[in-house]
């Protein structure tokens, strides 16, 4: 037995997205964290199968299809990934053409914030000789601010609209900040202006909601992201409605008021009451063992503090980051000491 049950996530990560399918003509799911190869949630929770993720939109391939993102700065900008330096372009590509190959539906790619630029017309080139249909969404003036201007013609009504025809459409980029959040709005309000019922889910990985916000499985996740330095917190809005603490991280929590406005502006409903409840991630459900979850997150935290250090040295990390992780690792040391004790 290892310490996470991969196979009881599977299941239950499977029951809550056809549970939130089920109530609504089309489900848009974006997807956080990489589709393949999730490394860092393998080595913080011992049993994790790093492709789980991928495997659960296989099972899904006969009711789902999936929209790919990128940013057309991005592109402009030729941006790498860190782990196999390609271009946010080309992996958005390769990342087509696995999902192609294994039969899912790739409805298309969202080149977000479009500007006719020679490089983002050259990758408009690349995915039509792949076969796929790219798609242009365009700045919007006040977004995400001016919800009256956002829910109109000139606001989502100006992007191209991507037709689909299954109930669960996946959201999926190759990286940060390419635009996930907005295509997905921007194609419910559409389907709106077409008659068809849809909303919005986010699928989850970390933080882990329902672990305690000191939990070395969450700090390892904040240990993770120091460069952009995510944040975990409680989730007010949560604990507003339903009166218990549960974890989330501060990009969520602080897009929430607008995005519930945006959201609920289109539907003309409250669809969810907090960041939380948007997620799907049944992580914390299918950990058996949590001590050794905990120690195996303390491990991944000294992993990434010594990263951290090699980076800092090479002017790849900044001061204020390495400043974090150091706080982070202190806070994981006193941490690891209290679990220690407790499963003595």
């Amino acid at each position: 037995m290892t310490p996470f049950n991969n196979k009881k996530y599977k299941q239950l990560q499977k029951q809550e997205i056809a549970n939130r399918i089920s109530q609504f003509d089309k489900l848009y799911m974006e997807v956080g964290g990489k589709l393949f190869d999730d490394k860092h949630a393998e080595r913080v929770l011992p049993g994790f199968a790093p492709d789980v993720k991928f495997q659960i939109f296989k099972e899904l391939k006969n009711d789902s299809e999936i929209i790919f993102c990128v940013n057309a700065r991005d592109i402009i900008l030729n941006k790498t990934r860190g782990d196999n330096g390609l271009s946010y372009g080309d992996e958005t590509l390769r990342l087509a053409k696995i999902m192609k190959d294994e039969n899912i539906t790739v409805s298309g790619i969202m080149i977000n914030f479009y500007e006719p630029h020679e490089s983002v017309l050259t990758f408009e080139k690349k995915c039509k000789a792949q076969k796929i249909k790219a798609y242009k969404s365009y700045f919007i003036e006040g977004y995400p601010k001016a919800v009256d201007h956002i829910l109109s013609n000139e606001g989502f009504g100006k992007n191209e609209y991507i037709k689909t025809s299954k109930k669960l459409i996946l959201v999926s980029a190759p990286g940060a900040n390419s635009g996930k959040l907005e295509t997905c709005l921007s194609q419910i309000y559409n389907d709106k202006v077409n008659g068809i019922n849809s909303s919005y889910a986010k699928y989850e990985t970390f933080p882990v909601w329902n672990l305690d916000l000191d939990h070395l499985t969450n700090i390892a996740y904040e240990m993770a992201t120091v460069d952009i330095k995510d944040k975990n917190i409680i989730d007010p809005f949560y604990k507003k409605t339903h009166h218990k603490n549960v974890t989330n991280y501060n990009r969520d929590v602080e897009s929430f008021p607008i995005v519930s406005e945006i959201l609920n502006g289109i539907m003309g409903k409250e669809v969810y009451d907090s960041p939380t409840s948007m997620g799907i991630n049944c992580v914390g459900l299918a950990i058996d063992d949590d001590a050794a979850v905990q120690e195996a997150s303390y491990e991944e935290i000294l992993r990434r503090y010594e990263k951290h250090n090699r980076m800092f040295n090479t002017n790849k990390l900044s001061t204020s980051s390495l400043e974090l992780s150091e706080k982070l690792l202190k806070k994981a040391e006193k941490l690891i000491k209290k679990v220690r004790r407790k499963n003595k």
